[in-house]
């Protein structure tokens, strides 16, 4: 009886355990504390679900690999496409069916297998300065174009934005026309590839460069920076190929960790990231663009006016990912 009764009080204890774990969730996060947390705490406020967060602004994959089947993490949060695709070709995520992803996601903007979803876009835009150009209505294979020599400013060639844009190229042109396109921009550097998005425009202003590329979300990070805002108010943003296809968009997504210990939690959450709450503090609190059709963007990104954007599929940006790096090296894009 004794025997009974401990195996009794353990087994009580390994269930207490199990349900302990599955109202914690660990998410894996590209994305900053500042715009992820309070979408999160509104999450356990409504499911009970508590979720710890481990930020990091590189290396979430090698550390997935090191960790194996040991690792907590249950959901991965990325910033940019070429990041989910890393998570892909490391095998590191697992499908992650549900109908109501599938509903607030479009096809386009998600794996044709369920292995990751976006939750926001931004455009890859070009910026032109106020007083040496104005507003510009021009196409990104204009960047290549001799008489902006000496005038474009852009961040490494090797950094996921710019990799995917090469991407969407070799898409729209095939290897050798990108890598020709490729070749003219890097001509028409005013310096080598240096900083981040906001410190081209930065240039801009200082008169360094005359064009810059970058996201259009940091338009609205440097208006509601006391510092930055000269920075942006120097800038025109223009929408490239509004003629023809449309502007570059790249996302930012979510994935569900291949050894996730709460799969049926970590599904949870990520449906209520694709929800029209947490689409809506993206838009609000990071000026991105919300991938569900019905929510909106915020005011200020509405003020940057209307757009056409790319219809080419996200995940077709994948079977060019390989290619766009191995160009940028072939053409020393970054010396």
């Amino acid at each position: 009886m004794k025997i009974a009764r401990s195996l009794t009080v353990l087994g009580l204890v390994c269930l207490a355990s199990a349900a302990n774990a599955a109202d914690r969730l660990t998410v894996y996060s590209y994305r900053q504390a500042f715009l992820i947390d309070p979408i999160l705490e509104n999450f356990t406020k409504e499911t009970g679900i508590d979720v710890d967060v481990v930020f990091s602004k590189k290396g979430i994959a090698e550390r997935m690999v090191r960790e194996g089947r040991l690792s907590p993490a249950d959901i991965v949060l990325t910033s940019d496409f070429s990041r989910l695709m890393e998570l892909v070709d490391k095998e590191l995520v697992v499908p992650a069916s549900s109908e109501v992803l599938k509903n607030n996601i479009p096809a386009k903007f998600r794996s044709p297998d369920d292995d990751w979803y976006s939750l926001t876009m931004r455009v890859r835009n070009v910026y032109s300065s106020k007083e040496r150009l104005g507003k510009l209505a021009l196409d990104y294979e204009d960047l290549a174009d001799p008489k902006y020599m000496g005038k474009i400013c852009t961040r490494s060639g090797k950094h996921p934005y710019n990799i995917s844009l090469v991407a969407s190229m070799i898409a729209h042109h095939g290897e050798a026309k990108t890598r020709s396109w490729l070749e003219g921009v890097k001509a028409n550097l005013a310096r080598k590839p240096q900083g981040n998005d906001r410190a081209q425009v930065k240039a801009v202003k200082e008169g360094l460069c005359d064009i810059a590329i970058g996201n259009s979300y940091y338009l609205g990070k440097m208006l509601n920076d006391p510092k930055q805002v000269p920075w942006a108010e120097s800038v025109e943003i223009n929408f490239p190929n509004q003629d023809n296809r449309g502007s570059h968009i790249n996302v930012s997504g979510m994935a569900l960790a291949k050894y996730s210990p709460n799969k049926e939690s970590a599904m949870k959450l990520m449906e209520y990231l694709s929800g029209d709450e947490a689409q809506k503090a993206y838009a609000e609190v990071n000026y991105e663009y919300p991938v569900k059709a019905d929510v909106k963007p915020s005011k200020l990104v509405s003020s940057w006016g209307e757009f056409k954007a790319d219809k080419l599929p996200i995940f077709k940006l994948a079977e060019h990912h390989q290619a766009a790096v191995k160009l940028l090296d072939q053409v020393k894009f970054d010396l």
